[in-house]
């Protein structure tokens, strides 16, 4: 006898359809695409992926990335996969830019996080350098929290560097709120950071 109480085959308890699993590839797709500091290409994904046993091809990727952008869109997601010349990056959406602007900039005279004072202390010392190369010397992925000092104002975008990579340096607001009129002036905690010229881009 069926029990009453069951969800019927194929649904949830609440009687809603589930939603259909993700490929492998797709799920390592999404995953690298969350912690890729700079916008990636379908070759790049391809050959990170790619084993002996299973091949992946450019074309299979970008597929996927396709796949990805047109089902965000479709479903008003919060993220929004773009494309620019042949590289793809995540962003939250465009149309909750201000709701996106509001919670980063609230508090913003309260403390800085610990992420973000590491993350502030070195760009100030190895200045300018790039996202990869703050994430490289931390070890984890800086891109929100840069995109937060940034829109404090404590850090800004400088002339691209090699590969067209952006740059990044403190800014005069910076030296303000530390008091100092250069940075001289800093303490000198330079040594204990590694150069970024050895770190990989």
């Amino acid at each position: 006898m069926t029990d009453p109480n069951s969800a019927p085959a194929g649904t949830t308890e609440k009687g809603t359809t589930p939603l259909p699993t993700v490929s492998v590839l797709r799920s390592r797709i999404e995953s690298l695409l969350l912690v890729s500091d700079e916008p990636v290409t379908p070759e790049e994904l391809a050959r990170v992926l790619s084993t002996d046993a299973t091949p992946v091809v450019a074309d299979e990727a970008r597929e996927v990335l396709v796949e990805i952008r047109d089902e965000f869109d479709a479903r008003g997601s919060g993220f929004e996969l773009r494309e620019n010349e042949g590289a793809f990056r995540l962003y939250t959406r465009r149309d909750n830019s201000d709701a996106v602007e509001a919670k980063l900039l609230d508090g913003t005279q309260q403390r800085l996080s610990r992420a973000a004072l590491e993350t502030l202390a070195v760009v100030a010392y190895r200045q300018p350098v790039t996202r990869a190369q703050v994430s490289a010397v931390r070890g984890v992925n800086c891109d929100g929290v840069m995109r937060t000092l940034s829109l404090r104002g404590l850090i800004a975008e400088t002339p691209e560097g090699p590969g067209g990579a952006n740059l990044y340096s403190t800014t005069d607001l910076f030296l303000e709120q530390l008091g100092i009129a250069s940075l001289t002036e800093l303490p000198d905690l330079a040594p204990l950071l590694p150069e970024v010229d050895s770190i990989d881009e």
